[in-house]
């Protein structure tokens, strides 16, 4: 199977972490228990907790932190820059140094829907659902339902323990 991961050797992966096929691994964190999905990757100081699912096609970039229990469904898209550029004014390619990372922060037991859009500076609060392809554009409160583009609170949720 190692045939079809790439994994960097600066990645720390937790206790029973499961890892599908053709994944892209590189100085990320993975915490326990956590399973992650065919053709995802996941870049650089990225931090994903315990007991999380990400499902395959997803992509968590640079800048995004994602706490326990989190389930990420099929295609979600972590971004990480407001106003993405691929050259500077003189022409220049963009270097690491042309730019700042953005972060995103996903809170213990939030649930991601397929196909979403995650833009950077926002929180995703406890226990809160994001339909599925929603674009979250501001902060989701806790133990709320978005959905959308741009999302918007559907309503509220009783909030739901996870054991």
């Amino acid at each position: 199977m190692s045939d079809f991961l790439s994994i960097a050797p600066d990645v720390r992966l937790g206790k029973d972490v499961k890892l599908s096929r053709f994944i892209n691994l590189y100085g990320c964190e993975i915490g326990d228990e956590t399973k992650i999905g065919a053709f995802v990757e996941v870049q650089k100081k990225a931090k994903i907790g315990r007991r999380c699912k990400i499902s395959s096609h997803t992509f968590v970039c640079e800048g995004v932190t994602i706490e326990d229990n989190v389930f990420v469904g099929h295609g979600v898209t972590f971004i990480n820059d407001t106003y993405p550029r691929a050259a500077n004014a003189d022409g220049s390619l963009q270097t690491e140094a042309d730019w700042k990372v953005e972060t995103t922060l996903v809170k213990k037991g939030a649930s991601i829907g397929s196909g979403s859009t995650i833009l950077c500076n926002v929180t995703i609060g406890e226990n809160a659902i994001v339909g599925a392809g929603s674009v979250v554009t501001k902060d989701v409160p806790a133990n709320t339902i978005v959905a959308g583009n741009p999302a918007r609170v559907l309503r509220s949720t009783k909030k739901m323990e996870v054991a």
